[in-house]
C-alpha cells in the first residue's frame, strides 16, 4: 500500500520507529523502546460502552497497524481488552506472501490473573500459530497460587513484578521484559492501559517510558457512552509531545509524535 507521498507503509514505519540499538536508551535504561499507539474516534473514544470493541481504524489504517507490530518484540495489552475483545494480536491482515515470518509476543498485564483459558492468545500458542503469551500479574500472586498453575498448563507465562493499588509499577515492568530479551514493545491499550503509560511518561524525568506515539484518528463520532483514556489524566500528568509526521491513511489521519 503506497501513501500519500509515495511512501510504502514499510517504509513511513521505518522512517518513525526509533530501532533497538540505534539509540542505545534500551541499554542505558534497561528497557524496551516502547511505542504507544491506538485508534481514536474524533471526539476521542477508544472503546464503546462498557469496554465494547469499536472497530475504529479502517482497512488502510488497519493494516499499517498489523506491519507495525512485526517491527516489535512485544504487543502488550491490559485484562480488559484480553477480556473483552480477545485479540490475537498478530499480523493476519498482511497478505501472506507478504507477511513476515517474525511473530511479536504477546503480553498481558493481568494483575489478578483473571485471562480466559479459552482465549485466542493461548489457543493460537497451543496450535503452534502464535508465541508463547506473557501474563504479568502482582508479584504477590506468584507464589503457590493456584491461578498461575492453571494458566501456565493452558501455555501461559505467568510473571510477577510489585504492583501498587492493583497496578503493575510501569519501570518494573519494562525493566523485566528487557531483562526476557524484548528489546521493542507496542503499546495498544486499552484506556486504563494508556493512561498509566501516559500519566508515568510524565511523571519521569527525563521521559525513559515511551519514546514514540503514533494514534490513528478515525473519522466517526461515538458519544458520551463511549470509553475515553484521558479522563483521569490530571494537566500534570500529559507528557510532552514533538510532532514526527502526520499521513492519511485511507479515510483515517495518523499522527505520529514522539515523547520529550
Amino acid at each position: 500500500m503506497m501513501l500519500v507521498g509515495g511512501q510504502s507503509v514499510t517504509e513511513f514505519l521505518s522512517s518513525v520507529l526509533p530501532v533497538p540499538g540505534d539509540s542505545h536508551l534500551e541499554d542505558e535504561f534497561q528497557r524496551p523502546l516502547v511505542t504507544l499507539t491506538f485508534a481514536q474516534s474524533l471526539d476521542a473514544k477508544i472503546a464503546g460502552k462498557g469496554g465494547k470493541q469499536l472497530i475504529l481504524s479502517g482497512r488502510e489504517s488497519m493494516l499499517m497497524t498489523h506491519w507495525m507490530r512485526t517491527k516489535h518484540d512485544a504487543i502488550l495489552v491490559g485484562i480488559g481488552t484480553a477480556l473483552n475483545d480477545d485479540p490475537q494480536l498478530n499480523s493476519r491482515h498482511i497478505p501472506e506472501d507478504e507477511r513476515p515470518s517474525h511473530l511479536p509476543r504477546p503480553v498481558i498485564l493481568d494483575t489478578n490473573l483473571r485471562l480466559k483459558l479459552d482465549c485466542k492468545l493461548l489457543k493460537n500458542y497451543r496450535e503452534r500459530k502464535g508465541r508463547r503469551p506473557l501474563v504479568i500479574c502482582d508479584a504477590n500472586l506468584t507464589s503457590g497460587d493456584g491461578r498461575k498453575s492453571i494458566l501456565e498448563d493452558a501455555g501461559a507465562r505467568v510473571i510477577g513484578v510489585p504492583s501498587v493499588d492493583g497496578f503493575i509499577v510501569i519501570p518494573d515492568l519494562l525493566k523485566v521484559l528487557y531483562n526476557f530479551g524484548i528489546k521493542s514493545l507496542m503499546v495498544e491499550g486499552g484506556a486504563t492501559v494508556i493512561g498509566s503509560f501516559l500519566a508515568e511518561c510524565a511523571g519521569t524525568k527525563p521521559n525513559t517510558i515511551i519514546d514514540t506515539l503514533i494514534i490513528t484518528i478515525a473519522p466517526m463520532l461515538i458519544g458520551d457512552d463511549g470509553v475515553g483514556y484521558g479522563e483521569k489524566l490530571l494537566a500534570t500528568q500529559i507528557p510532552s509531545l514533538k510532532h514526527i509526521q502526520t499521513e492519511v491513511m485511507g479515510r483515517d489521519v495518523v499522527i505520529v509524535s514522539a515523547l520529550k
